[in-house]
């Protein structure tokens, strides 16, 4: 597999603290169970956090930023 590269990741997100949030957050869903939603990887042979990376770019996940700020 391909790495995923910056460029595709920042074009999902409006800055890199917002993509790390929502990688962390799916990384540990799919640590806890659940299923990829992309094709073709297994959480027992990738990484997590690459395969959230990898939804993320392929716009299975849409990262929603907050307009108050986090507090």
């Amino acid at each position: 597999m391909g790495r995923t590269s910056m460029d595709s990741l920042m074009k999902r997100a409006d800055s890199k603290y917002s993509l790390v949030v929502a990688t962390a957050r799916r990384a540990r869903m799919l640590t806890d169970g659940d299923e990829p939603l992309v094709e073709g990887v297994s959480v027992d042979s990738i990484k997590s956090v690459t395969i959230a990376m990898k939804e993320i770019a392929a716009g299975k996940i849409n990262i929603i930023a907050c307009e108050g700020g986090i507090k």
